[in-house]
């Protein structure tokens, strides 16, 4: 995408100046072949998406003529927007792809984090959380449509508005996070250690302070040094024009918030060195951001976040330019107040008697667990015991144990005095009692033989009868 065109459609967005700014070595003009450099990242959870339709919006010739024509009003208004009704039907559909891929994302995302959160078993309607966020229409989830374009511009310029609150704000607790646990550590020593340390920490604020002038950012003085050391050019020959065109690096007819911070990297060389022990990278980056919000707050009249090369002649015209006075560092200006300072000393130790209780719990946890542990492989010894104690008895009685693993009891051999008690049964193949006279025996398998009868002891010792 030409540099324009993204400047054009990011007039309120300032896509390309929430990133932090690298220092830019440029001894001789830049050449025709370089190319532009790559806009930094918003820092927004969807400046992916941002960007891709940025990418396929400039595609279409009749939307970008629209966007070239279009100022900062007809885009806060989303009176732009109107125009996406009348671009081409390959660009709709690639808007439509696009669309559907960060429902899609968001969808997992959220349904990662509740199902993090939430109870097993819990249905959630994962769609109607799509609500919350405020760059789609949630009520369409599959094309790209005008209200689309209106809320993704307008939900890029609240969030990035607040941009630089938000990090000023971080760096403030960034701070007293430092002046904190700077106090807590003079606590743990003694008196002589204490005022040891004290004297190191009041040499080092006042090495830090032993620098060279700091210029205003965006005066005479300021842009005169750039002008000499990272131009190469002769500070007589100053000329406002031309050093604009020299730092619009990327062609767009715009200084934006990237530009215009590689503009203090020279005076931020003063103060801030790695190497030293007594300079704060973390406050270098603060300082840079500083200065930018004065040029754009002293430059960009019209508040679009881009300084034109209208406004910047405009402000070299200005009294202060040639006089601007001095500029404080962050070091000499007070970031919090004792009460500040108190509060936030407040939330920490609240913030650690929280984390000490789920710590607490977590412990009791453990040991609940490790009880449990130990009951089970008592359990467990209990029932490997049991399970020996039933082999041996099986072994003792003669059991065996059946396909399913049952028990079967073999039957015990019967006593001999018991055999002597029971009547034998005949055996199969046995001769049978004759007839009476006259009949022939025959013998039928499928009939059951006749039972002999019985005779008691008794009669047998008694005489026969007589026929007399």
């Amino acid at each position: 995408m030409t540099g324009k065109m993204m400047v054009r459609f990011l007039l309120l967005v300032a896509i390309l100046g929430v990133g932090h700014a690298v220092p830019i070595e440029r001894a001789t003009p830049k050449k025709e072949a370089e190319p532009p450099p790559e806009p930094a990242d918003t820092g927004l959870y969807y400046d992916r998406y941002l960007r891709e339709v940025i990418d396929v919006l400039e595609t279409d010739g009749h939307f970008r003529e629209k966007l070239q024509a279009a100022n900062a009003d007809d885009i806060k208004s989303g009176k732009l927007s109107k125009e996406l009704d009348f671009v081409s039907h390959h660009v709709r559909t690639k808007l439509d792809e696009l669309k559907r891929q960060e429902v899609s994302r968001l969808r997992m995302l959220l349904k990662a984090k509740m199902d993090a959160t939430m109870e097993e078993n819990v249905q959630i309607d994962h769609m109607s959380l799509l609500k919350q966020f405020e760059h789609l229409d949630p009520q369409n989830q599959h094309t790209f449509e005008a209200r689309d374009l209106e809320l993704l511009i307008q939900a890029a310029t609240k969030d990035l508005e607040n941009y630089d609150a938000a990090r000023h704000e971080e760096f403030k607790r960034y701070e007293m996070l430092k002046e904190h646990e700077r106090r807590e550590y003079l606590k743990s020593l003694d008196e002589e250690k204490r005022k040891m340390e004290e004297a190191h920490y009041e040499e080092m604020k006042k090495k830090h302070k032993e620098h060279p002038k700091i210029n205003v950012p965006g005066s005479m003085d300021q842009l005169k040094e750039v002008w000499e050391e990272t131009d190469g050019l002769d500070p007589n020959d100053f000329n406002p024009k031309t050093f604009f065109k020299l730092h619009d690096t990327n062609g767009d007819g715009v200084l934006d918030d990237q530009e215009l911070e590689a503009l203090f990297t020279k005076e931020l060389e003063k103060v801030y060195d790695p190497k030293n022990e007594e300079d704060d990278m973390v406050e270098m980056e603060e300082e840079r951001l500083r200065m930018r919000e004065h040029v754009m707050k002293n430059v960009d009249v019209n508040h679009d976040r881009l300084v034109t090369l209208e406004e910047f002649l405009k402000s070299t015209e200005r009294k202060d330019f040639n006089e601007p006075g001095g500029w404080e560092t962050v070091d000499e200006t007070q970031i919090y107040t004792e009460e500040e300072l108190r509060k936030f000393e407040q939330e920490l130790a609240a913030q650690e008697a929280a984390l000490n209780q789920r710590a607490e719990e977590l412990r009791r946890e453990h040991e609940d667990l490790q009880q449990r542990h130990i009951e089970l492989d008592a359990q467990k010894r209990e029932y490997h015991q049991a399970v020996l104690q039933m082999e041996q008895k099986k072994s003792q009685q003669g059991a065996a144990v059946g396909p399913d693993g049952e028990l079967k009891f073999q039957a015990e051999a019967p006593h001999p005095a018991d055999d002597k008690a029971k009547p034998e049964e005949p055996k199969q193949g046995s001769e049978s009692h004759p007839g009476p006279p006259g009949e022939t025996q025959e013998h039928h398998p499928a009939q059951k033989e006749p039972e002999a009868p019985q005779i008691n002891q008794v009669q047998h010792d008694q005489p026969p009868h007589s026929d007399q």
